[in-house]
């Protein structure tokens, strides 16, 4: 099994990244939402889940390949991307719409790469892994469904602040 203990690694490495490209744009988000509270407090939580997702999975890399160039490089590639997405956001009138799409379709992804690991952790019967997987997973469940409730009013508060700030300007 040292091709599928090759894959697991890399996608391993992979959701690593992911979540540390995740902090940074949950970072910069937490810091520019400041009329939607809600909005700000869940993504705030979820930035310290995170951190700690992306503490779990550095301990699995390190007990299972020791760290890396690999994964440094990695890193800094998800880092830069997504300032870079940060920094686009920044410029848009609708941010604060665009960037819960962006983090709904971003959970969906991390939620597919857990459910990868949870699979590969248990062919290779990794149960410690597969058990880090599986609570990651949950709270990454949890974040994607907040976001999928609130996208209706995150929305409309939207609208109805755009519009106002369009009448007050006339």
């Amino acid at each position: 099994m040292t091709h599928a203990r090759d894959n697991f690694l890399a996608w391993l490495r992979a959701a690593h990244a992911m979540e540390e490209q995740a902090i940074v744009t949950l970072f910069a988000q937490s810091r520019r939402i400041e009329s939607y509270p809600d909005l700000r407090a869940r993504i705030v939580r979820h930035l310290h889940e995170t951190e700690k997702h992306a503490q779990a999975l550095k301990a699995l890399l390190d007990q299972f390949s020791g760290t890396g160039s690999a994964l440094a490089l990695k890193d800094m590639a998800a880092k830069l991307a997504a300032k870079a997405q940060g920094v686009g956001g920044m410029l848009t009138s609708d941010e604060v719409v665009k960037g819960a799409m962006a983090s709904y379709a971003f959970e969906h992804m991390e939620i597919a790469s857990y459910r990868v690991l949870i699979a590969a952790a248990d062919e290779l019967d990794e149960m410690e892994a597969k058990t880090v997987f599986e609570r990651i997973l949950d709270e990454e469940i949890a974040m994607a469904d907040w976001l999928e409730a609130n996208l209706d009013t995150i929305t409309r508060v939207f609208l109805m602040r755009d519009e106002r700030d369009l009448m007050a300007k006339r």
